[in-house]
């Protein structure tokens, strides 16, 4: 093959080769449109069926950082005897009975607002505990302890429901 040969080959070919290039570039970019625009359609059906479930996780957790909240707490659950510490165990227990109640909401919200509400609620179980510490001997002082301790300083269960809020006011972003 002469010099004049190649040439003229290269010349045929080249806007063949150039034509092949654009058009599996064009291929290319709109099959990965085509995957993103599958991906977002799937994504979107799939969140309408997801968001109520995963509002209603967080409502319930809601409502679980409410009822365990120190002053709720304390109002709603009376002690049934003259023994301090069997005061202190039904608190706690209620706190439990809560939670396990509501365990299940986790797989619908972030890890980091689970560690925040278990942190919560192992806050508020520890506020208990260290009033029932105290020098006091009956129920009723133990209450006034415990509220006189949420006076001084911002509840656990109010910095986990305000997490949980910022959580929830993403999901519409």
């Amino acid at each position: 093959m002469s010099g004049d040969q190649i040439l003229q080959l290269f010349s045929y070919l080249l806007p063949a080769v150039v034509t092949g290039a654009v058009a599996f570039y064009f291929f290319r970019l709109h099959t990965r449109n085509e995957d993103g625009r599958r991906r977002f359609l799937l994504h979107k059906d799939s969140q309408k069926e997801t968001l109520p479930i995963r509002l209603q996780a967080y409502e319930r957790m809601a409502l679980f950082l409410e009822r365990i909240a120190l002053n709720s707490l304390v109002v709603r659950v009376a002690p049934t005897g003259k023994n301090k510490s069997d005061y202190e165990n039904l608190l706690i227990k209620q706190i439990e009975t809560e939670f396990e109640h509501n365990l299940s909401q986790q797989i619908y919200m972030s890890d980091s607002c689970w560690n925040i509400i278990k942190t919560a609620k192992n806050t508020t179980i520890q506020i208990i505990r260290s009033a029932g510490m105290s020098e006091t001997d009956s129920p009723d002082k133990l209450r006034e302890d415990i509220l006189n301790q949420t006076m001084e300083k911002e509840s656990p269960s109010n910095a986990a429901l305000a997490f949980v809020k910022k959580e929830v006011s993403e999901l519409w972003k």
